[in-house]
């Protein structure tokens, strides 16, 4: 193990999903030391985490996500550099790691220290606070990864619209945000009434219910109704989705909310062209990762960013996190430290 002499005693706090008894977890407030925590050649204090759908489903004992218990979950965190063995960072720098393998089967981000490979760590942003990168997180990044796609491929806010599905969980309200910033016109689909006012506020142009995204008409091809969508949903929701996009037109994927399954005909890709490319964020290569971030912080950064979240403390955790799976929740919550 890397060996962090001046700081390997020291304890801390952190939030431990732990087996209770078989397929019954529990997650609590726990007090570790550091040398628990494992190798790694940068030691991290954690000022914010954010919570993402993952950390909900390793907290829930999701094997998928996380393969061994007692576990820390946090897929996402920025903090400063207490000590680095590597040759990239230094004690004070402020620096934020989202994604890899955090939080999944490495002890995460709900804690006050992490301790993870130099190859993970990404110094903060110009223009962005640590507490606004744990706003964007790996959420927000998924969906400027999105962005990033439309861009490449030449949709301009005067291409068409662009559609948003899921649009007040974590990664789309960040979509519909960051979408408006960079001026496009942005669809927003919800089944939450109680919400469009918070959409409308964030920057969608227009809001749909999601029913609408449910043809079960088995058409090979739907009405064409944006330029660009980012599905954060599946199943039915993305066929539809395909079926109604323009000609030369992309959809994103990151999610499957609703199924894993897609039951599509060649038609929307054949006839119309649209392309489907799916969104991997936590597996970002570094100067890819690199070049989203500075896209977000140049280009993609609302207005209303603040508004998208809300604090909690590392206490609250589990509650949050129980609320998650129930889809109780809109937008992000971030955790301060």
């Amino acid at each position: 193990m890397t060996s962090f002499s001046n700081h390997n005693n020291q304890t801390y706090k952190a939030i431990v999903t732990e087996e209770i008894k078989p397929g019954v977890f529990v997650s609590s407030l726990k007090e570790k030391k550091i040398s628990d925590l494992p190798e790694g050649e940068v030691l991290i204090k954690v000022k914010f985490s954010g919570l993402n759908y993952k950390d909900a489903l390793s907290a829930s004992g999701n094997k998928g996500i996380t393969r061994k218990y007692p576990h820390t979950p946090g897929i996402d965190s920025a903090g400063t550099v207490v000590e680095s063995t590597g040759n990239f960072f230094k004690a004070g720098d402020e620096v934020i790691v989202c994604g890899y393998d955090l939080g999944m089967n490495t002890s995460g981000g709900f804690a006050e220290f992490i301790r993870v490979p130099e190859k993970w760590v990404v110094m903060k942003p110009e223009g962005l606070s640590l507490k606004e990168c744990m706003i964007i997180g790996t959420s927000g990044f998924t969906a400027a990864s999105a962005i990033f796609e439309f861009m490449k491929h030449d949709i301009k806010p005067d291409s068409g619209k662009i559609l948003v599905t899921g649009a007040t969980g974590a990664v789309g309200s960040m979509a519909v945000a960051m979408l408006s910033a960079a001026g496009y016109q942005v669809v927003a689909s919800t089944g939450k009434k109680e919400a469009e006012q918070f959409l409308l506020k964030i920057g969608a142009a227009e809001i749909i219910d999601r029913s609408i995204l449910n043809d079960k008409s088995e058409k090979a091809l739907l009405p064409a109704r944006w330029m660009a969508a980012l599905d954060t949903v599946g199943g039915a929701t993305l066929s539809t989705v395909l079926r109604s996009t323009m000609e030369r037109g992309i959809v994103c994927n990151c999610g499957m909310l609703a199924s894993a399954t897609l039951d599509v005909s060649v038609f929307p890709f054949i006839l119309r062209a649209v392309r489907l490319i799916g969104i991997a964020a936590a597996e970002t290569p570094m100067p890819r990762r690199l070049e989203i971030w500075k896209l977000i912080s140049e280009k993609l950064i609302s207005e209303h960013l603040h508004h998208i979240s809300r604090s909690i403390s590392l206490a609250e955790v589990p509650e949050e996190l129980n609320r998650m799976l129930e889809a109780g929740q809109t937008g992000k919550i971030i955790v301060e430290l």
